[in-house]
């Protein structure tokens, strides 16, 4: 599989996106003719410049100022005339849409009342639709990307002086794992986010994947602290075995530490507090370590977006020296929560399928317990009446 991994480490923008794919590889000219047929007064200029000692391609877009804001039917007018693949036009229209919705919740207004300001310029439209065109051009099937870097300070736009990251970036940027930087400037723009998690299927800091090529993409700024460039990295992937059709799959990142001088209650203290974080799951396992020591194996199952905040907890309340890291494939049933009707009342139970017509029930324990208690019967007893009675209830769902 072909995959292309986006490197955030110095934020995202429009611009840095159109000169990533053009050091990439794709043609000028395909972006300028893409661009050109819209029919606007805009011209396209690429260049070969330095951030920081590192070589990366320029893009600079030269448009007259608008006059108007425009609002979402006006863009989508203007992209109606373009002369481009309807997959590319489509691209360019999700977008403008991901921002569309993004602003209505940052202001508070209905969607139809939403008017660009610096995005709906014509600049910020020549970003769109070139980024578009040359993320298709890539040729790949999956985009990746690492944590994003928003940067810091504040920021002067249409509204005044705004924090970084703009209510608009961040709404855009809602559920993606964030860098710390401490750069005082916006690195990530609205365009940016919103090219990023409109294409991006996963964010991951080490993608799996075979280097073939690394493009750049600059900035306008040129820092002192960093490099102001978008890497992009090409390569590609061998995929892990096809999940079962109607299996749900993700990513998740596993973090271990061995600990042999830590108390059981600090263990159990520590896994609360894991759980209360977000962790998907955490166990012990009994191991031997170093000077013949029986120590005990943490591991945490967590989602990328929590890795640091999981990672600070281990660290803050074990002592430990070190965590491990490992992404992994993980393959998983749909899932919902169910009420069953059974002879002592109502009992919660999670059902799992698969559109294969697999499932399976899984009675809640508390529930199973509270009735078994309260009406002296043998636990097994209401697990199989919840089972019995959930399977005739949901069969033939999927």
């Amino acid at each position: 599989m072909r995959v292309a991994h986006f490197d955030c480490f110095s934020g995202i923008s429009g611009d840095m996106v159109l000169g990533a794919v053009i050091d990439a590889g794709v043609p000028v000219e395909a972006i300028r003719g893409a661009i050109g047929s819209l029919g606007l007064p805009i011209a396209v200029e690429v260049e070969k410049v330095k951030r920081c000692g590192f070589p990366a391609t320029k893009v600079t877009i030269t448009a007259a100022d608008q006059d108007n804001y425009r609002f979402l039917p006006d863009v989508e007018a203007i992209l109606a005339q373009g002369s481009f693949s309807a997959q590319q036009r489509e691209l360019a229209r999700t977008i403008f849409h991901k921002i569309a919705v993004a602003e209505s919740v940052a202001h508070g207004l209905p969607l139809e009342r939403v008017h660009f300001h610096e995005v709906g310029a014509l600049d910020s439209i020549a970003d769109i639709v070139g980024a578009a065109v040359g993320l298709d051009l890539l040729g790949v099937e999956k985009f990746t990307s690492s944590p994003v870097a928003v940067g810091s300070g504040t920021v002067k736009g249409a509204h005044g002086i705004m924090p970084v990251p703009t209510p608009g970036t961040a709404e855009l940027l809602k559920g993606v794992p964030l860098a710390p930087s401490a750069v005082k400037a916006e690195l990530t723009t609205p365009t940016g986010a919103a090219i990023l998690t409109t294409v991006v299927q996963e964010f991951t800091p080490s993608p799996l994947l075979t280097i073939e090529r690394i493009a750049h993409g600059a900035g306008t700024k040129d820092f002192l602290e960093q490099p102001n460039i978008l890497r992009l990295f090409l390569g590609t992937t061998t995929e892990v075995s096809a999940p079962a059709p109607g299996a749900e799959c993700d990513r998740v990142v596993v973090l271990e530490t061995n600990l042999d001088d830590v108390s059981p209650e600090v263990i159990g203290f520590t896994m609360e507090q894991l759980f209360a974080a977000g962790a998907l799951d955490v166990f012990t396992q009994p191991i031997q370590m170093k000077k013949n020591r029986p120590g005990v194996l943490l591991s945490v199952l967590s989602d990328v977006s929590r890795v640091n905040e999981l990672e600070t907890i281990l660290f803050r309340e074990t002592g430990t020296f070190g965590i491990r890291r490992t992404n992994v494939n993980r393959s998983k049933l749909q899932r919902e929560m169910i009420e069953v009707e059974t002879p002592w009342g109502l009992v919660r139970a999670k059902r799992g399928w698969r559109s294969d017509g697999f499932a399976i029930l899984t009675p809640e324990y508390e529930d199973c317990a509270r009735i078994a208690r309260n009406n002296a019967i043998p636990l097994r007893d209401v697990y199989a009446a919840v089972q019995r009675h959930g399977s005739a209830t949901n069969a033939g769902k999927t």
